[in-house]
């Protein structure tokens, strides 16, 4: 084996043995270039045991054969032999020898009393003998789920912290508690649980203090409250076996700090810096016995230092940066993309708060070029909204004089830039208005617009562009506004995406087990009977007294929240109301029986404080910016993922008082139909098999600063749900499929699809296929083609397309009444061919495969399949640089490294693709390199 070179003496500072080959490189060099001193030794045994390891672990690594454990296992025996020779007697003996065969000792348990079996504790993500570095990004390990699990196998606990939050507290407290309940001391009289903090500033939370000594946990505080004497935020978890671990960073104990993406915290392992380790506990007891500074926790002294000061709120700031952000540009990437194919009717789906008025303007900043006349009409229900977006308008287009505004008494002089109110709108001044006075109408909260008012302004204009804004696309009466756009949605900002991007609020979510059981509730057209469902949720008053207590145990403080808790029905909202106010947390039921100006009134108070909880039915799901809400609760099983993201969305808008929404969701037996699925799905993203993945990973790819802890019987139901649904697949769909069929209607994939809210990867998933699913159904099809089995099992490999040039072009083909003439040099023809399983035919065999396919029921279903994969295609793409143009590919478009080379038309010795295994290849046909290079492994 070539042996590894020596690092060059580079010139810098160096504290490092000199070794033989260095030694080379600094006889070459002149004496006042190198300051080269004696090996100290106190610290030469460490420093030459650095090179030892570094040389230890290259040739273990390189060991082979067979049987590489057993073959690094005798050379690291060896090694230890000849230590054991040389070194004092005692000092390496028989017992540092390792057994064979190797092994990793992960645990030793307890003696548990039969009929209970010893469980091992889950162990860290990152292993016990590593250190680490820890920085919340959306690929990384987050501290607050790694402190639970470190939690899980600790002896005992030390934390060095500024700030204790209960939003923070109560990520780990179910650990902390767990700890504390195994003994309450150790054998030195040491409380499990040791805490330092400080009443600096006035952020530690008297709630957070009082919580942890329920538990048993000893608290200690700095009342300080002038200057900060502890800035250090610091874990020290103690394990008898040896294996401590810690963490020291920048996090605080608060919900942001231990799940954001801006924290940085270093994880310790006392197997390879165990100094470090001794040096954390002894610098702790110091702190600890420091009773001039820190002073057990006395409440009444908690607040007596603290007093009644509270920091000055901020005043809200505004601060616009008209340069779009990237979801904004990914926006007006997708709407550039629609209209570049002749979608001029486009509504835009993103939550509230994420900059939606910016787009429209940075939108009608770029039609104005490109339309022969720029004349706009934004229309919007409020003033407050149409002077804001006029505001926009004018710094986006640097004219500050841009736009009239047609509202109360206000009417336009130019009739040219027109802000106007819906209600400014009515039928006489509609009639007076051209149909095609307008360009550009944009239409702000587009989800109205199945209301009387908003109809008939859009029948009465004719735009050149049609532009809707909404955060909620679907409206609570059920009226659909998709059809002013061809049931589609150009642009949408999906949730988890907002959340990473710091839109949105963050958010806690506990899933709380032991809801009323609704499995035998009669379930039809994709959810419950509601009178059935009612009564199984009014029936259990002490279901309702469990929620109260969940909120208390839950919530930092609830006579300072502001909740909306989501209801079956009237008589349920009623009831909770009731309960809640009997437990004095003041709350109020409200219902679309519920006067207009009695909901308002209600809602008022949520704002002011004056209500700490409002119970609705079927209301506040669209249309309601409530930024106050800091708590949501989920009361009954939500069908409709729509409908659960607008609940959810609810709390989600930011607020400077604020630090993250509160979600409880009650969850109980669902029935077999239930799709708990969907609601993950809608946070995380994936497939089912991803979700239930993340359920039992405990949900590691969240985005920052968001949590989902689910209880012990939440989540055995909502995975012994997901599990039933991946088991059941095909049946299940099969029913939806006879459902929407039974009136005798024709379904295509894309009614489907949306109708039964599936996922274009879940229908294909493990070979199934459209037709399949509809000869399983009992609906009539042809007789199946000669080559059906390879069609069947290549659909599944086109999902990935995202390139509209060949998706119609692909389109165009099979939609021909008769099999296309073959053409090898047709690079549409050569990847259509090899994406429906011919990658090991020559393309010679091109026209035996086109009459197969037209021979084939599937061909119908490929049709439609491109139809589905186009419309949801929002890649803007463009050709090749000019000596490339006639190739089939377009930059920024998806390809398998397949399809490039039938790009390419590189052909092996039989006159098919050809296959290679490198990430370079050079195509001399086109005089290219192609580079392939894995970016994300």
């Amino acid at each position: 084996m070539k042996e590894r070179r020596t690092r060059s003496a580079v010139p810098g500072l160096y504290d490092a043995p000199v070794t033989q080959g260095l030694e080379d490189e600094l006889a070459a060099l002149a004496p006042e270039l190198k300051s080269v001193a004696e090996l100290d030794p106190h610290h030469g045994s460490v420093a030459l045991a650095r090179v030892l390891h570094e040389c230890l672990v290259r040739a273990l690594a390189s060991v082979s054969g067979e049987d590489k454990s057993a073959a690094q296992l005798t050379l690291a025996n060896r090694v230890l032999a000849l230590l054991q020779e040389h070194a004092a007697a005692g000092i390496v003996g028989a017992r540092d020898l390792l057994a064979p065969p190797a092994r990793r000792l992960r645990a030793v348990l307890e003696p548990v009393a039969p009929p209970a079996h010893p469980a091992s504790p889950e162990h860290p993500t990152i292993p016990l003998s590593i250190s680490d570095l820890l920085v919340n990004g959306p690929h990384d390990v987050s501290l607050g789920p790694e402190v639970r699990r470190e939690l899980l196998s600790a002896d005992r606990v030390d934390l060095l912290c500024s700030f204790l939050k209960f939003s923070g507290l109560r990520l780990v407290q179910d650990e902390l508690r767990s700890l504390c309940a195994r003994k309450a001391h150790d054998a030195r009289g040491r409380a499990r649980v040791r805490v330092l903090t400080t009443a600096y500033m006035m952020a530690t939370e008297r709630r957070a203090l009082d919580e942890l000594t329920a538990m048993g946990a000893d608290v200690r505080v700095s009342y300080d409250t002038t200057r900060t004497r502890l800035h250090a935020k610091a874990w020290l978890f103690h394990r008898a076996t040896g294996f401590s671990t810690g963490f020291v960073g920048s996090s605080n104990l608060s919900s942001a700090a231990m799940l954001d993406g801006l924290e940085w915290n270093v994880r310790l392992a006392a197997a390879d810096n165990a100094a470090l380790l001794e040096k954390f506990g002894a610098t702790f007891e110091q702190y600890w016995e420091d009773t001039d500074t820190f002073h057990p926790y006395v409440p009444e002294q908690f607040d007596e230092a603290v007093g009644r000061a509270r920091r000055a709120e901020l005043a809200p700031y505004l601060f616009l940066d008209i340069e779009p952000r990237p979801h904004q540009r990914e926006i007006l990437d997708d709407l550039a993309s629609e209209r570049a194919r002749g979608h001029r009717r486009n509504l835009v789906v993103a939550a509230t708060g994420t900059g939606k008025t910016i787009v429209a303007a940075l939108d009608y900043k770029r039609l104005r070029v490109e339309l022969p006349n720029d004349r706009l009409l934004f229309v919007a229900h409020r003033r407050e909204i149409l002077e804001q977006s006029r505001r926009i308008f004018r710094v986006a287009l640097r004219d500050g004089s841009f736009g009239e505004t047609l509202v109360g008494g206000d009417r336009p002089d130019r009739w040219k830039h027109v802000f106007a109110s819906v209600q400014s709108l009515h039928t006489d001044q509609l009639d007076a208005i051209p149909r095609d006075a307008f360009d550009v109408l944009v239409v702000d909260e587009f989800h109205h617009a199945a209301a009387q008012t908003y109809e008939r302004l859009l029948a009465h204009f004719q735009p050149s562009v049609l532009l809707g804004l909404t955060a909620t696309p679907e409206r609570a009466d059920g009226r659909s506004v998709l059809d002013h756009f061809d049931g589609r949605v150009a642009s949408e900002l999906r949730l988890w995406k907002a959340l990473d991007d710091g839109l949105l609020s963050p958010f806690q979510y506990f899933g709380v087990g032991g809801a009323p059981d609704v499995s035998a509730v009669a379930w039809s057209r994709g959810r419950y009977d509601p009178r059935a469902l009612g009564n199984v949720y009014t029936a259990d008053h002490l279901f309702a007294r469990r929620v109260v207590q969940e909120v208390v145990r839950r919530v930092r403080d609830v006579q300072a929240m502001r909740a909306l808790g989501f209801c079956v029905d009237v008589a349920h909202a009623e009831l909770m109301a009731r309960v809640f106010t009997e437990a004095g947390i003041r709350s109020s039921a409200v219902s679309a029986a519920t006067e207009a100006h009695e909901r308002a009134a209600r809602l008022n108070e949520l704002r002011a404080g004056d209500l700490r909880c409002i119970f609705s039915v079927d209301l506040f799901n669209e249309g309601v910016d409530l930024p106050d809400v800091d708590t949501v609760l989920f009361l009954r099983p939500t069908e409709s993922a729509t409908v659960f993201l607008q609940q959810l969305g609810r709390g989600l808008r930011r607020n400077d008082r604020k630090e993250c929404l509160t979600v409880l969701d009650f969850i109980g037996d669902a029935h077999r139909r239930f799709r708990f699925d969907l609601r993950f799905r809608a946070v995380v993203g994936g497939t089912r098999r991803s979700v239930q993945r993340e359920i039992e990973r405990g949900f590691p790819s969240l985005p920052a600063g968001c949590v989902i802890q689910l209880d012990q019987q939440a989540q055995r139901a909502v995975l012994d749900n997901i599990r039933h649904q991946v088991g059941s697949g095909v049946k299940d769909l099969v029913e939806d499929l006879r459902a929407l069929t039974a009136s005798g209607a024709h379904i295509d994939l894309a009614t489907f699809l949306r109708e039964a809210e599936v996922d274009l990867e879940d229908l294909y998933a493990n070979g199934r296929t459209w037709t399949a699913l509809q000869r399983a159904a009992g609906l009539g099809l042809p007789a199946r083609g000669p080559d059906d089995d390879q069609i069947e099992r290549a659909f599944s490999r086109i999902l990935h397309i995202d390139d509209e040039f060949r998706l119609r072009g692909f389109r165009e083909l099979v939609r021909a009444h008769e099999p296309p003439a073959a053409d090898a040099t047709s690079g549409l023809q050569r990847l259509l061919f090899m994406l429906l399983g011919y990658v090991r035919e020559p393309f010679s065999s091109m026209a035996t495969a086109w009459r197969a396919l037209w021979q084939s029921p599937l061909r119908e279903e490929l049709r439609q399949l491109l139809e589905v994969l186009e419309d949801r295609s929002r890649r803007v793409t463009s050709p090749l640089p000019r000596e490339l143009t006639a190739l089939p590919l377009r930059v920024h478009a998806t390809y398998s490294l397949d399809e490039v080379l039938a790009g390419f038309d590189e052909r092996n010795s039989k006159g098919g693709v050809k296959r290679i295994q490198t990430g370079v290849y050079r195509c001399e046909r086109a005089g290219t390199d192609l580079l392939f290079v894995t970016l994300e492994k």
